[in-house]
């Protein structure tokens, strides 16, 4: 991260004999290069008729499976933050260097039964920058006549 503190001054004359004072301050310029953490949106698919409603353990279980299945003991040592729920969705944030391993884990991932009902989660977006996932409904029925 780049910190700097400035100000800067200057008087301009348009006419003979009047000043113009133009100040502006510049407090602190913060440029984020790598930031700590990562995001994805997540979205669970099944074979029921009945629409699913996920919640943070689910969520939690469906996460640690596909991690163990693919990394082991390292995978669910991956700290996740469940950071909302709603209705098939979700959104997580891992630390940044784990976002490649926990994609590639999930991608993977065949589901799981529970009452003869498949499950399984699809990613819908990762990034580095949470804004850069939400307000997405709808994006992938725009090319839909």
């Amino acid at each position: 991260m780049t910190e700097h503190c400035s100000m800067d001054v200057s008087m301009t004359t348009s006419t003979p004999g009047a000043a113009k004072v133009k100040k502006s301050h510049e407090l602190v310029t913060a440029t984020i290069r790598a930031p700590r953490y990562s995001y994805a949106h997540l979205e669970v698919f099944t074979n029921s008729p009945d629409p699913i409603e996920l919640d943070a353990l689910q969520v939690r279980s469906y996460c640690t499976s596909a991690l163990k299945q693919f990394l082991g003991a390292t995978g669910v040592g991956i700290p996740l933050d469940i950071l909302k729920v709603e209705g098939k969705d979700c959104w997580l944030r891992m630390p940044r260097d784990d976002l490649g391993a926990f994609s590639a884990a999930i991608t993977s991932w065949q589901g799981s039964y529970q009452d003869r009902v498949h499950s399984s989660l699809r990613i819908r977006g990762c990034s580095d920058w949470l804004g850069a996932l939400v307000g997405r409904d709808g994006e992938d029925k725009l090319w839909i006549g």
